[in-house]
């Protein structure tokens, strides 16, 4: 007996709503505020670096640098990140968070997809073949091994 499994990328099974808040600070600077649905620091720090971002790190603050943009993201009291860019229009902070967050949703599905592929042979799962459709998703057919 065999089981299929299929494995959706993040992006795919349905994007966060992205709320956005646009905030004039005293000296006249725009500062925006994007809400995310990331948790995971290091998941978050390689999927920066996966959209170019050059990364740097302080105790509460994750900044990711394209050149002169630069979000800065901290956690709330739920440890869930959200993104800062001062002087950056609402748009392209959405657009740069969007596109970390489909890398960051990549990062999961591959994260996850490590984790089966550990657990299955104490399941008594052999892994007998694995293939990445056109949509990114990918397909596990394990064996059931019998006892």
């Amino acid at each position: 007996m065999s089981v299929s499994l299929l494995l959706v990328p993040l992006a795919l099974a349905g994007a966060a709503a992205v709320q956005a808040r646009a905030d004039r600070r005293h000296d006249g600077v725009t500062v925006v505020q994007v809400n995310t649905r990331m948790r995971d620091v290091g998941l978050l720090a390689d999927a920066l670096r996966d959209t170019g971002a050059v990364v740097t790190t302080t105790t509460d603050v994750l900044t990711g640098s394209w050149g002169e943009q630069t979000l800065a993201f901290r956690r709330d009291a739920d440890g869930v990140w959200s993104a800062h860019a001062a002087g950056m229009t609402t748009e392209r902070a959405v657009e740069l968070v969007t596109a970390v967050d489909t890398a960051y949703g990549r990062r999961v599905q591959q994260a996850v997809l490590e984790r089966i592929r550990d657990r299955a042979p104490a399941a008594g799962l052999r892994l007998e073949s694995e293939s990445v459709q056109d949509d990114a998703s990918v397909r596990l057919v394990f064996e059931v091994e019998q006892a």
